[in-house]
């Protein structure tokens, strides 16, 4: 009898082992994709950019491949702007949505709202860039009295873009706020809104901005919606009217027949965007990581 215990226990750590391997070589696969990812871009990226010196690469304002000029300033620029005016745009609506359907909305009005924005992260980004093109491009040509295609109309595609990570996230920092904190809000004569404002939202501020920080993200490697309405001129744009090109846009309209050290310059765009994300994945785990030890 004991020895069929034994037997039977012997199998058992013998299958959660084998289970332990199976996940930690998933886990692993998912790091050597990235490591290799890195390498190859690295690798195609850098070599050109010594070649042409990196602050010549990055400061550089002619972007000409016939003529053996990349400077990547104007589409540093155009990436910038479009971005700050996505967030300008999208985090005012999306903490506000995430406070409404965190603290105000009933449940039946909210079991509607939620997928409808859960919906928005699954459109695809031509889709998105369609809209764009036959809708916001011509209301900004008629207002202004421009071409229309303008780092405006990207904003306002990036802005629609993210708002369901700003919503999702803000919505799920300010529901972890414990309850304790508005009772005793509310017990101290404040009224509703005031302990939103003044004590929940605050107390959420950490995941607050990590969403925007992961939209930002999102906002920076969008390529297809942005090509569509952004005009993709590589110069320096002279206001939020202006055409303009991002890094992202500038590796997709190009890729396609760059060839020898055009294509090589592309790659090293790809670089600078990488290194772009990566910083600001870092700054969204590190606070995440203080939201946690706050708690």
């Amino acid at each position: 009898m004991n020895r069929r215990i034994n037997v039977r226990g012997e199998n058992v750590k013998f299958h959660e082992r084998l289970i332990e391997i199976i996940l930690f070589l998933c886990a692993l696969s998912a790091i050597f994709g990235l490591a290799l990812i890195t390498y190859f871009i690295f690798r195609e990226g850098v070599p050109i950019m010594i070649k042409y010196g990196i602050k010549k690469f990055l400061l550089g304002t002619t972007w000409a491949p016939l003529r053996y000029e990349y400077g990547i300033l104007p589409m540093i620029i155009g990436t910038i702007l479009t971005t700050l005016g996505a967030l300008i745009l999208g985090v005012p609506i999306g903490v506000g949505c995430a406070v409404y359907l965190a603290e105000i909305a009933n449940e039946k009005f909210a079991k509607i709202v939620k997928p409808a924005i859960e919906l928005l992260a699954g459109i695809p980004s031509v889709i998105y860039g369609l809209y764009g093109l036959t809708v916001i491009v011509p209301f900004i040509k008629k207002v202004f009295n421009n071409q229309g295609f303008s780092i405006l109309a990207g904003s306002i595609i990036l802005a629609i873009m993210i708002l369901p990570t700003i919503v999702n996230i803000s919505e799920s920092a300010i529901k972890a706020v414990p309850s304790t904190y508005k009772e005793g809000s509310l017990g101290l004569g404040s009224s509703h809104w005031q302990a939103i404002y003044r004590v929940i939202v605050p107390s959420a501020k950490s995941g607050i901005t990590a969403s925007v920080v992961l939209g930002m993200s999102r906002a920076i490697g969008e390529t297809m919606a942005i090509i569509m309405v952004l005009g993709n001129t590589a110069i320096i744009p002279q206001s939020i009217l202006s055409p303009a090109r991002t890094l992202t846009g500038n590796i997709g309209i190009e890729m396609g027949y760059a060839s020898a050290e055009h294509q090589k310059a592309l790659f090293a765009t790809g670089v600078v965007l990488f290194i772009f994300i990566m910083i600001l994945n870092i700054i969204a785990n590190m606070i995440y990581n203080r939201a946690g030890e706050n708690k």
